[in-house]
Formats: structure tokens, sequence, C-alpha cells
């Protein structure tokens, strides 16, 4: 029971930091991180002593930082939609659009 708590806080840690990271040396290093770290762990967890830890340690970095440098970040989000702007206090007696959906005063008052 004394190995299975801090075990499942480091397990949950690593899957709420596994997502970090936009370029894919960011994602390595923070793959290799969490690799180790995980690694590390579960060799102690095993009871192999040292030995196990840093074998674990190891090869955790090296397999996090492989899967980390080789998956995509997450979409960019898609661009907000704003309404077009509203007609400013002209005096215009005519409103047009332009090619993009502007609108563009056509005609004034008194000219």
């Amino acid at each position: 029971m004394h190995k299975s708590l801090p075990f499942a806080a480091l397990v949950v840690s690593s899957l709420a930091l596994a997502g970090c990271g936009y370029t894919p040396e960011q994602r390595a290093t923070s793959g290799a991180a969490l690799g180790g770290a995980t690694g590390a762990a579960l060799g102690a967890a095993t009871g192999g002593g040292v030995g196990a830890a840093l074998a674990g340690g190891a090869l955790g970095a090296a397999t996090g930082a492989i899967v980390g440098a080789n998956t995509r970040p997450p979409p960019p989000p898609p661009p907000a939609y704003y309404p077009p702007p509203a007609p400013p206090p002209a005096r215009c007696a005519r409103w047009g659009y332009d090619p993009y959906g502007n609108p563009v005063c056509t005609g004034y008052y008194g000219y």
C-alpha cells in the first residue's frame, strides 16, 4: 500500500502533463522527462534495487522522447466569427457592399 499511492499520484500527474508542448523538441523533452520518471518509478516498484530503477528510467526516457517527438500538436482553434461592423454614423443615403462584405456608402445626403 505504501508504494501504490505515490505511483498512482505519478501516473495521474504524468497524464495531466502528457499533452504539453507544441514543437517536436518541446514534446520530446517533456516525453523524456515523463517517461524517465515513470520508468524509474516502475523500476523501483518492482523491488529490483537501484539498477532496476536506473534501467527503467533510461528506457522510459528514451521511449518517451521518441514517442513525444513523433506526435503531432493539437490543431489550432478555428478562427473566430465576427459579424460585419456596423455602418459608420455618416450622412449616407445609400449603402452597398464591397467584394469582402464590408458596408460601403454609395450615396450621400445633400451632395
